[in-house]
């Protein structure tokens, strides 16, 4: 099992002017302990619960390209993408461009978008629930092609592309990996199963019960169900002291047992850096075999 930073807040004590000397510090740190993956929310105005939605929140893309620049092994992916808010050709692009300047470190971490309010206040486009789920299927189906040798023309209900040329290519093969994020049962689920590399679900009794929906659906599209990275977005709090390392042992050992591999999650005071360091000491470790 592998552990995952998601830095979903950006208000640290030294304010903007020192935000890109703190992310630096995070990231670094993260990597040098043992993180696998770094990744950042793609949203524009923050989230209940993270805090006020007038607080400090950087655009993900530009932020995982100054990522990129601070880092050398951590993967790094936005978690997750909202679809609806960059064309997919752009996207594509996008992904590309930071699969390159990382050295071949980029995911396509997506999904159906769900942020009504920063959509409708900024001026993005956010159709109903359904068309939504039909442009992230259209969005996949465009990036792969992007990502292949096909740099022919794309024909779908809602996007059009005239040649999906796409130079430089991505330096991961056979392109940078799609994390597809939810639990939906019905499309989400499905959608894993036949585009992506990697689930994300949300840590709780259900987890189980999820998986074998995902297999399900493996099972019905001839996907290797054992070939996806099946990860779990989760709380890591290992306490002040590390007085709840044991706790969160205990949990992740609990995900381990029903097949989860990466375990990704924000961090409490994460800016002082401290539990970092004692989740690479104390945790990393320790998971590191199941």
């Amino acid at each position: 099992m592998e552990l995952g930073l998601h830095i979903a807040d950006f208000t640290f004590p030294g304010g903007p002017p020192a935000l890109a000397d703190d992310l630096s510090r995070i990231a670094t740190t993260a990597e040098d302990v043992g993180f696998a993956k770094i990744s950042v929310m793609d949203h524009l105005w923050q989230i209940e619960p993270v805090g006020p939605i007038d607080t400090d929140m950087l655009e993900a893309y530009t932020t995982l390209g100054y990522l990129a620049a601070v880092t050398t092994k951590v993967d790094l992916l936005a978690w997750v993408t909202a679809t609806v808010y960059r064309e997919p050709g752009l996207l594509a692009k996008a992904v590309t461009t930071l699969d390159v300047l990382s050295k071949g470190r980029a995911y396509l971490g997506i999904g159906a978008a769900w942020n009504e309010d920063e959509s409708v206040g900024l001026g993005l486009h956010f159709p109903p629930t359904a068309e939504r789920f039909e442009r992230l299927e259209e969005t996949l189906r465009i990036c792969l092609q992007m990502w292949s040798d096909d740099d022919g023309p794309f024909e779908g209900k809602h996007y059009t592309l005239g040649r999906t040329m796409n130079v430089p290519r991505p330096l991961r093969r056979p392109h940078p990996p799609i994390l597809i994020g939810g639990g939906g049962e019905k499309k989400t689920l499905r959608l894993v199963a036949q585009y992506a590399q990697a689930c994300n679900l949300f840590g709780g009794p259900e987890v189980a019960h999820k998986l074998e929906v995902l297999k399900g659906h493996c099972d019905a599209v001839g996907t290797d169900y054992d070939a996806i990275e099946k990860t779990v977005m989760f709380p890591l709090d290992p306490g002040a002291d590390g007085e709840k390392v044991d706790e969160l042992l205990g949990q992740l050992e609990g995900l381990a047992k029903l097949g989860i591999t990466h375990v990704h999650g924000w961090v409490p005071q994460v800016s002082t850096i401290t539990p970092l360091e004692i989740l690479g000491k104390r945790v990393v470790p320790a998971i590191a075999e199941w």
